[in-house]
């Protein structure tokens, strides 16, 4: 127990004084800070250019459909007429809308064309099919002398309560929240285990080369080694994330206080009157109100629990598989044969716990959430949207015992493979190794 201790306090150490880790934890936050202002001033940029589109109607009915906005200007060249505004547009217009005179309404629907030098995006085109399917409705309607006006009256929009039998309430904003803890956690665990699953698989590629190894393994039991290993980066790994915490905590707090003012205080630059700024303040409040109920009604202490078991619980799996594998070969190179089949529940973990967002208590939702190979994300997905605990005890049961399993069998592989040089190994002989 002792050689293990040293072996886990020898990789802790060697990671944590690493300049390169002392480099990515400290400027990794401000990095991702940095890129995601990066990315909001590019899309602001992208959104301040304005577009310009003409159209000809020569029904003299749609006009009313076109609507201008900020960054989406609507000019009339109907009196030009056809040809001559489509020579016009070609050169000084993004687009052209061509209304042709079409008697039937339903025809005219299917009749209206849309020129332009290059491919359209996808949000301009429905946003002008949206405006023209809008009043083509009100067209038919005005054919079957129905007023336009008294059936828009009729028009309601509804905002459905939801709250559970025993009376607890929830809301839209509650199952964003519930999305994002789940999914936010999930992430953080596949990362985690990308990460420092490699580097312990490169740490163990790096002294079998070097030939340190046999003078380690003279005095050190393989699985002593395996484990320290293991551990020692599991424990810088979970120091860099928890200084990326504080980190990120403090600059989403001095963000939050230096926009904080100018949120209330403005509105795109222009002053309000008293009554103004106390509207902008009740609301603010009733939505912090809101967010701050639903994030109690969420199960925290079971979702940090069990973050915590599958943290380590998937960690321990995967990086005793990742040693192996590293124990197994002579080079980086050599590793992509055994990358696959590791990576393949990793992957559809992923995918699985993203897709049941909008059915968490499915059968593939619960099926993806006991098996150990997926759980520690599946299930940390579907937490915050309320498990049985007899799920979560069976899945961190099966968890434990799979990774005492996996443990085993890895020390069974690293034992013989730590030593071996000069051949690739195939999967028939890595199975004849876990006979000896």
């Amino acid at each position: 127990m002792n050689k293990t201790l040293l072996i886990i306090k020898r990789e802790f150490y060697a990671k944590v004084k690493n300049k390169s880790f002392i480099i990515l934890t400290i400027l990794s936050p401000f990095l991702v800070v940095a890129l995601g202002a990066l990315i909001f001033y590019l899309g602001e940029k992208n959104s301040e250019d304005v577009r310009k589109v003409a159209y000809v109607d020569e029904t003299s009915q749609l006009a009313s459909a076109f609507t201008s906005t900020k960054t989406l200007k609507y000019v009339d060249l109907t009196k030009l007429g056809f040809k001559e505004a489509k020579i016009i547009a070609e050169k000084d217009y993004y687009g052209l809308i061509y209304i042709p005179k079409i008697d039937s309404l339903n025809q005219l629907s299917k009749g209206i064309k849309f020129y332009s030098q290059e491919t359209p995006g996808l949000s301009l085109i429905s946003s002008i099919e949206s405006g023209l399917d809008k009043k083509i409705r009100d067209l038919k309607i005005e054919k079957l002398n129905i007023d336009v006006s008294i059936l828009k009256e009729t028009e309601t929009s509804i905002s459905i309560a939801t709250e559970n039998f025993t009376g607890e309430k929830s809301s839209k904003i509650g199952s964003i929240l519930r999305m994002l803890a789940g999914g936010g956690f999930g992430y953080l665990i596949f990362m985690f285990i990308i990460i420092y699953g490699t580097s312990v698989m490169r740490s163990v590629i790096e002294e079998k080369t070097s030939r340190i190894i046999e003078i380690i393994i003279s005095s050190v039991k393989p699985f002593q080694l395996m484990l320290g290993k293991i551990l020692g980066n599991a424990f810088a790994g979970l120091l860099q994330f928890i200084i990326w915490m504080i980190i990120g905590g403090a600059i989403l707090f001095a963000i939050t206080i230096y926009l904080g003012p100018e949120a209330v205080n403005s509105t795109n630059g222009m002053p309000m009157t008293p009554d103004v700024v106390h509207q902008v303040q009740e609301a603010s409040n009733n939505n912090i109100q809101l967010v701050l109920q639903e994030i109690k009604n969420l199960p925290i202490l079971t979702i940090f629990f069990s973050f915590l078991v599958y943290f380590f619980g998937g960690y321990l799996i995967y990086s005793s598989i990742y040693a192996a594998i590293g124990a197994a070969v002579d080079s980086e190179t050599d590793t992509q044969q055994f990358m696959m089949p590791v990576l393949m529940p990793l992957v559809i973990a992923i995918y699985v716990g993203f897709s049941i967002i909008e059915n968490p208590h499915g059968p593939i939702a619960v099926g993806f959430s006991i098996f150990p190979l997926t759980s520690p994300i599946v299930m940390l997905m579907r937490i915050p949207f309320g498990v049985p605990w007899w799920q979560i005890a069976v899945s961190m049961l099966l968890l434990i015992v799979t990774f005492i399993g996996i443990v085993w069998f890895a020390a069974k592989i690293y034992r013989v493979g730590i030593l071996m040089y000069g051949k690739k190994p195939s999967y028939k002989e890595l199975y004849k190794w876990l006979k000896y």
